[in-house]
């Protein structure tokens, strides 16, 4: 059995606010688009770990990805760097992956008005 090389793919999206639901709609989203615009699957992912600006703590944003079936993926939450001055309400994903592809054709997902912090991968 061939090998994959294992890659990170970073995602992000401003949750529109402090609630149970607008976190776990705002990840289900992320997650969602990442996969797509990366052909994966669910067993092609090897962790997800999350983070939330400090702003936001009504919920866990791993519980999307359980809702989603993804029970045998490991998944880490964290509170963001609370940075004066940074986006504020921003969900972040790291997730790392199984794939064939090479680094530059790992499409990186960085939705709504979290495009403004990675401008160079969102074109």
């Amino acid at each position: 059995m061939a090998v994959s090389p294992v890659r990170g793919i970073r995602g992000a999206n401003v949750v529109r606010a402090n609630t149970q639901e607008a976190i776990l709609e705002a990840t289900r989203e992320l997650l969602e688009a990442m996969v797509q615009a990366n052909g994966l699957g669910v067993d092609d992912i090897v962790s997800i770990f999350f983070t939330l600006t400090p702003d936001l703590n009504a919920e866990f944003p791993a519980l999307a990805a359980r809702e989603l079936g993804w029970t045998r993926v490991p998944l880490l939450c964290a509170t963001e760097i609370d940075v004066p001055g940074a986006m504020p309400r921003c969900l972040r994903v790291l997730m790392h992956v199984n794939t064939a592809r090479p680094v530059t054709e790992i499409q990186h997902v960085y939705l709504g008005e979290a495009a403004a912090l990675r401008p160079d991968l969102t074109g």
